[in-house]
């Protein structure tokens, strides 16, 4: 099973990388688009929509403030090719202040789970209220995945993919060498208070390389260590969510889809709170550094 893991994850991880560097934009934000469509059919099921229509209206209701929120920021940096005036872009401001909604009902989940994990694995939400939350986690998650892309480039994108691989990667491998107290046993038995730490420490030593790689100064690198380690956090956090929507619909995994991983959903659960919460961070000390 390890071994299958392993091969699965390399071949995503290679194609995502490919899809990073090689994409344009357009191809990009199409390709995470359409991963996000498969995770909100999953997701679709796990909030209990049995439904046929009702599932394919839930993609629908994706599909349509997706594609107005990337043609929206293809205009933009068209207008500010064509005119040479890259103020343009600011206009497209009033879409970052949407990042604020994602980072806090994070950090509410994360401080839920954290104190009554009970609580919130008998919470008991009608089918609309988990599609609704559904469909903002998931639109968050690729809306500022691709505003990463586009604004802060390929190589800032990738360390933030890589970010999440190796705090995952860590948690795991600690979690199963020096793992006994668990961190949630209510909700995932298999994840430990070890295992959380190696992935916080995973998140500094990436943030750590990234900054000698770049030689930032003092500050900036203080700060992209700070980010990292909350990024990684709120990452593992974002894991135990969803595994809470599964125990509650009495599952172990989102789906079949991949071998030894179980469905898209299990694969990009950390990345989906964790993208909007890094968007924010970068934004942040780059409006400081500017």
């Amino acid at each position: 099973m390890l071994i299958q893991r392993i091969i699965t994850a390399s071949i995503l991880a290679a194609l995502i990388a490919l899809a990073v560097f090689k994409f344009p934009t357009d191809y990009f934000s199409l390709l995470m688009g359409l991963i996000t469509l498969v995770a909100a059919w999953e997701w679709s099921n796990l909030a209990g929509i049995t439904s046929l229509v009702k599932r394919v209206l839930f993609l629908l209701a994706l599909i349509l403030p997706m594609s107005g929120i990337y043609f929206w920021t293809q205009f933009l940096e068209l207008v500010a090719q064509i005119t040479d005036w890259p103020d343009v872009r600011d206009y497209s401001g009033v879409l970052e202040w949407l990042v604020i909604p994602p980072v806090l009902f994070w950090i509410v989940v994360m401080m839920l789970i954290r104190n009554t994990p009970l609580g919130v694995l008998n919470m008991n939400l009608r089918i609309r209220y988990k599609a609704l939350i559904g469909w903002f986690v998931l639109l968050t998650a690729w809306m500022f995945l691709c505003r990463l892309r586009v604004f802060y480039g390929t190589e800032m994108t990738m360390y933030f993919l890589i970010l999440i691989w190796a705090t995952d990667i860590s948690a795991y491998f600690v979690g199963k060498k020096w793992g006994t107290a668990k961190l949630a046993p209510e909700i995932s038995p298999g994840k430990t208070v070890a295992g959380m730490y190696g992935a916080l420490i995973a998140g500094m030593v990436c943030a750590v390389v990234l900054s000698l790689i770049y030689g930032f100064q003092l500050m900036i690198a203080a700060d992209f260590v700070l980010l990292s380690i909350l990024t990684a956090l709120i990452s593992i956090y974002g894991d135990l969510f969803f595994s809470v929507v599964k125990r509650q619909r009495g599952v172990k995994d989102s789906s079949s889809l991949l071998p030894g991983h179980g469905g898209i959903l299990d694969r990009i659960d950390s990345l989906i709170a964790a993208s909007p919460f890094f968007y924010a961070g970068i934004y942040l000390i780059y409006r400081l550094v500017s």
